[in-house]
């Protein structure tokens, strides 16, 4: 029976999200994680490997990625150059192919995680151009004539911060699930994870502070759960005390070093010109 996913010492997986992977595990079908950046989509796959005792691959979607770099790259220019040059090796075409990571995973001998990491970056066929290779656990290599058929079905997670829409065909194939936005109680969780000796006072005055920001309304970019670890970090490191924090409603004061949990200006000047009227009218 294969071994269930319940989360790590060093990463707080819900119920929910336990449930997820282990019916992507038992379905064999790729699980397609959704969610606001910084909520541990990427990381997730990082600790099913880990959980699990199984080697990662991990392939970065940008959106200059074409679905064939997952399977293999020829080189042909680099063949026509050695060929010109005399060079023995051209002789073999498999010296000039360059193997994805797809083919990585299908030739494992065990079973190994395939992340898929921000398949929406890509063009919009993308996940379509990797449909039948995902379903069939195979593809060929038409410069050698071979198939490459999994030994091992990997398991799949792919990553998705929903800047496009990925088309219904896909989706059918796989496994979804949405990683809602921490609560305040599993936030605490996730925090005391990476500070397992932060204070209480500090850690419930920086969730507070935190959540009130993430509730302003017209923030551009909401800060997320990386965020929250990174500001928490430079709040350690300059002493900065639960007092600073308590008391005072995030419109009426900008908390201390808010460039961790702030990332354009926009922002910045409206929380600013939002103290300013408060600070006037009080």
């Amino acid at each position: 029976m294969t071994e269930q996913f319940t989360g790590s010492s060093t990463y707080v997986a819900t119920d929910d999200l336990q449930m997820a992977v282990n019916a992507a595990v038992t379905l064999q079908r790729p699980l397609l994680i959704k969610g606001e950046p910084g909520t541990g989509k990427t990381m997730l796959a990082e600790e099913v490997a880990a959980a699990m005792g199984k080697k990662l691959l991990s392939w970065h979607i940008k959106s200059t990625t074409k679905a064939q770099q997952g399977l293999y790259e020829y080189d042909a220019v680099s063949r026509l150059r050695d060929s010109q040059l005399g060079d023995e090796k051209v002789h073999d075409i498999k010296n000039y192919i360059k193997k994805g990571m797809l083919w990585q995973a299908f030739e494992s001998e065990e079973q190994v995680v395939l992340l898929i990491d921000e398949i929406d970056k890509a063009d919009i066929e993308f996940p379509n151009d990797l449909l039948v290779e995902l379903d069939k656990m195979q593809f060929s290599v038409y410069e050698t004539g071979e198939t490459i058929i999994a030994k091992q079905r990997p398991i799949i997670i792919i990553t998705s911060n929903n800047e496009k829409e990925l088309p219904d065909a896909f989706l059918r194939r796989c496994f979804f699930h949405y990683i809602n936005f921490p609560d305040k109680v599993t936030m605490q969780k996730i925090v005391e994870v990476h500070y397992p000796d932060l204070k209480k006072q500090l850690l419930n005055a920086a969730l507070e502070t935190f959540f009130e920001l993430r509730e302003v309304s017209g923030l551009r970019k909401k800060p997320s759960t990386s965020e929250l670890i990174d500001w928490i970090k430079l709040l350690v490191a300059d002493d900065i005390q639960p007092e600073i924090l308590q008391g005072k409603n995030i419109k009426e004061a900008i908390p201390p070093l808010y460039g961790a949990l702030l990332k354009n200006e926009q922002d910045v000047h409206m929380l600013q010109k939002l103290a300013f009227m408060m600070r006037r009218e009080s």
